[in-house]
């Protein structure tokens, strides 16, 4: 059955290149059958989007995604470096891995990697995997304030020297995570770039293109508008009810995570308050107690005084927990719920694409058929093979969509469970560091309980 489409979405189709539409010179690719088994290139994401799907097997995708076995792979970010000097400077992360998966050459492994080599490798596998409905974990942000801080600190740090600065260590952190959802993902973590990017002793091709003023930001940042203006002006017509109810509990959840993050940022900040505020109190009754004429209440105000000081500590404890191990991990769902967004709207690329050829397809039918009534038999013969040809367009972009739509219902039913032990795993955590913290209060207001009661 054909679907025709409304004037303004074949001039959409028509205008919008960088939406995946399909222009009259362009060839709709066809799936391909060649498995990420037989690849041979590092970096075969030099691609195009249309030359992956024809390398790429959905089949043989699934043969890897559902074949884990008892393989493991784990990965930490750690040691950042400074290196160089100035604005020319960078830093550096050590990257080590450790796993069982037979494809990878070692074991044990580890390399230096910088923040803009993150972020290419989150390019790349956006690249290769995106338009085939796969949720990409999203890398962290740039920080320009953050960046610069560092490059221009006085304080010469020489390759190898760890840097202690909080900024420089939540940015740590949120490589880290980065990587362990990458590699979570049983197709990605065998992607050739990803497992150059983690293996590889030599220095990555520099991700030009990464760079916040490169021309290359700046056409994101069109295509960006662009996307954004698709997504308000086209309202695609929906026949599977099962994406309906995806999209919008998608919708209800990442509303409700971005009100609990602004908590917990709020939260964070009250907590190093509380802190700081912890440490006045407990330099404030030091400096009672040395004044005090009176020796058991001076004692007492001393003991307080190191109570508070021990207490103040495990404020600016509590806080931590309260953003590395809740904030920062709320964050990181916004993000991959930003993703999932991606993959639904590049579905509705596809039924984009494929309305356009049907659109195309009725044409050059009414156009034979102009021609048979005509009996310009001159023109028919070339009427016919492009009916042919759209024909064959139309049936590959049906077959793209049905496959997208396929493959995110699979990468739905994996980001679930995934959500689900995540959040299991996270809160339990949290739990039991808030009451580790907790019971140490106590323990230190009983001790300091004696000295109160000796008071005469």
């Amino acid at each position: 059955m054909e679907v025709e489409s409304p004037e303004h979405n074949r001039e959409f189709a028509e205008v919008d290149i960088n939406n995946g539409a399909i222009t009259d010179e362009e060839e709709v690719p066809a799936p391909g059958t060649v498995s990420l088994e037989n690849e041979s290139d590092l970096f075969v994401s030099a691609m195009t989007p249309s030359e992956v799907q024809r390398r790429i097997s959905v089949s043989n995708l699934e043969e890897v995604l559902t074949d884990d076995g008892d393989y493991f792979i784990e990965i930490s970010v750690s040691d950042p470096q400074k290196i160089g000097d100035g604005m020319s400077s960078y830093l550096a992360y050590k990257v080590t891995t450790k796993t069982n998966i037979p494809k990878f050459k070692r074991s044990e492994f580890s390399t230096l990697r910088r923040f803009s080599d993150f972020l290419g490798i989150h390019d790349l596998l956006v690249g290769k995997y995106m338009r085939l409905g796969r949720i990409i974990p999203p890398a962290p942000s740039k920080n320009i304030i953050g960046t610069t801080k560092v490059k221009i600190s006085p304080q010469q740090t020489e390759p190898g020297t760890a840097t202690n600065q909080e900024w420089v260590e939540i940015r740590r952190a949120a490589l880290e995570r980065f990587v362990h959802r990458t590699a979570q993902h049983p197709v990605l973590r065998v992607d050739m770039d990803f497992m150059n990017f983690l293996e590889s002793d030599q220095e990555l091709p520099r991700a030009v293109n990464t760079a916040m003023l490169s021309g290359a930001g700046v056409m994101r940042l069109f295509n960006k508008v662009g996307e954004t203006v698709n997504k308000i002006t086209y309202k695609m017509d929906e026949n599977d009810p099962w994406f309906d109810d995806k999209i919008t509990e998608v919708e209800n959840l990442d509303g409700n995570l971005q009100k609990l993050h602004a908590a917990l940022k709020s939260l964070v900040t009250s907590r190093k308050e509380l802190s700081a505020l912890t440490g006045l109190v407990a330099k404030s009754a030091a400096m009672l107690s040395t004044c005090e004429e009176h020796t058991g209440l001076s004692r007492a105000l001393s003991n307080l005084a190191d109570v508070e000081e021990k207490i103040e500590l495990l404020r600016s404890e509590q806080a931590n927990s309260d953003f590395y191990i809740l904030a920062e991990f709320i964050k990181d769902y916004l993000g991959l719920f930003g993703a999932i967004k991606c993959i639904f709207h590049e579905r509705v690329k596809a039924f984009q694409n494929w309305q356009y050829a049907q659109m195309q397809l009725s044409k050059r039918r009414e156009n034979r058929g102009r021609f048979e009534l005509a009996n310009r038999a001159d023109k028919l013969d070339q009427a016919q093979q492009e009916v042919e040809e759209w024909q064959g367009k139309v049936q590959r972009c049906q077959q793209q969509f049905d496959d997208i739509s396929a493959e995110i219902k699979r990468e739905m039913e994996r980001f679930e469970l995934t959500r689900v032990k995540d959040f299991k795993a996270n809160i339990i955590k949290y739990i039991e560091d808030q009451m580790a913290h907790q019971q140490q209060i106590i323990s230190y207001w009983e001790t300091f309980a004696p000295f109160a009661r000796e008071i005469v």
